[in-house]
């Protein structure tokens, strides 16, 4: 079977390196803006569509249901016929389904344009990994993976809700939020069109014969990190998608006080999501994996008794995206790329996602709304600190220090 084919040290492509992680970047950052944005909206979109806790929950998971279906079939296709291939297309799909967002009338249009919108975003999500990791010289290999990790929860959760308050200010309703946030990703696909197309001979991947289960089943290490990924997940997501509720119907905080909490969770997951596993290229994979997830469980803990905004809320929201998007992009980028076999990565890191996203960003914000619903939005942080406690506790007993790939 042919191996994909890798620049080595010697011969090592600067300038296409910067070029694919620079637009990989700048994708993950739409990718963070189109699916998040649409959560500091929903206190209003939840009046006029007459939604309730529960459907909000439905709406996030449909679409990462969605996205963890689209990211387990596109990451066999990606190793068979290459990754432009598979992202070019997708960037444009997902680009165009979220300016059709604001075109929702109720819940089920709404669950319907999410939905197809998460089966474009899932299959562009594993061929990007996988190409930043590619281009990348792998001194550099976990900085590249934390810079583009670090774009969806930034720009996603930390600009996102700043620029749909703002937008929402100056723009006749919150439809319109939706159309602006599509437009950068049609120049996004040409980017990468023109870029991969003209990729260096050595980093140009060959074909691959179709990938097979059996392939990739008897693999403990993708197991392992794709259960690492849904306990990350479930903790991470419903705090994403119901935070914002928690903080204006919970705390009875101004839509302009809650954008300013939220944006803790974005700065903190940039920070955390470059910072993490570029430090874990040298003190190691999983230190900094059990470090994290420990510093984490200990927030989530603290962040019910704290009930008034300012410095010590934003602080502690800022730390647990911190840690939980740190521990994602070292179990996502370094853990999967350094235990998988050259042609099988993509997809094992689309199984990893996949499995993430259907269970921890589709089943626990669905979980989550029901929860909200009948036993108070507040049981939502409940719902997180338990999965944190699972994610520390399976890290210490399941994840194994991997070598490096030379």
């Amino acid at each position: 079977m042919n191996q994909q084919q890798t620049q080595t040290p010697s011969t090592w492509d600067k300038v296409y390196e910067f070029k694919v992680v620079a637009l990989m970047t700048i994708g993950f950052g739409l990718v963070g803006l189109d699916r998040f944005i649409i959560n500091p909206l929903f206190p209003v979109i939840q009046k006029e569509l007459n939604l309730n806790y529960q459907d909000l929950g439905l709406i996030s998971g449909i679409l990462a249901l969605a996205w963890g279906l689209a990211s387990v079939i596109s990451g066999p296709l990606s190793d068979r016929y290459g990754r432009m291939q598979v992202m070019v297309p997708s960037v444009l799909i997902f680009s165009l389904l979220v300016g059709t967002t604001g075109l929702a009338t109720g819940l089920f249009s709404m669950l319907l344009l999410r939905g197809l919108m998460g089966l474009a975003e899932g299959a562009y999500v594993p061929s990007s990994i996988v190409a930043t990791i590619e281009a990348s010289k792998p001194s550099r290999m976990g900085l590249n993976i934390g810079i583009q990790q670090m774009a969806a929860p930034f720009v996603g959760l930390g600009l996102g809700p700043l620029i749909a308050i703002a937008l929402l200010e100056v723009l006749p309703s919150w439809r319109w939020v939706f159309v602006v946030a599509a437009l950068p990703g049609f120049l996004l696909a040409y980017g990468i069109f023109k870029v991969m197309k003209n990729a260096p001979a050595k980093a140009v991947p060959v074909y691959q014969p179709p990938v097979k289960f059996k392939d990739i089943a008897p693999l403990k290490s993708v197991w392992v990190n794709a259960l690492v990924m849904v306990c990350l997940f479930t903790s991470t997501m419903p705090l994403a998608v119901f935070f914002p509720n928690y903080l204006t119907d919970h705390l009875h905080l101004s839509l302009e006080s809650m954008s300013q909490m939220m944006a803790g969770l974005g700065v903190g997951s940039l920070v955390g999501t470059v910072l993490w596993p570029a430090l874990s290229d040298r003190w190691g994979r999983k230190p900094l994996m059990v470090l994290g997830a420990l510093v984490s469980v200990t927030c989530l803990w603290m962040l019910p008794g704290i009930t008034q905004a300012g410095w010590q809320m934003f602080v502690t929201v800022l730390l647990i995206a911190f840690m939980n998007a740190g521990v994602v992009a070292i179990t996502i980028g370094p853990m999967t790329h350094l235990t998988t076999p050259a042609h099988l990565v993509t997809t094992a890191t689309g199984l990893a996602v996949g499995a993430a996203e259907i269970l921890g960003g589709a089943v626990a914000p669905a979980v989550g709304g029901a929860l909200a619903e009948h036993l108070g939005i507040a049981q939502v942080l409940s719902l997180s600190l338990s999965a944190a406690v699972l994610g520390l506790l399976f890290i210490l007993w399941a994840v194994k220090e991997p070598e490096a790939k030379h």
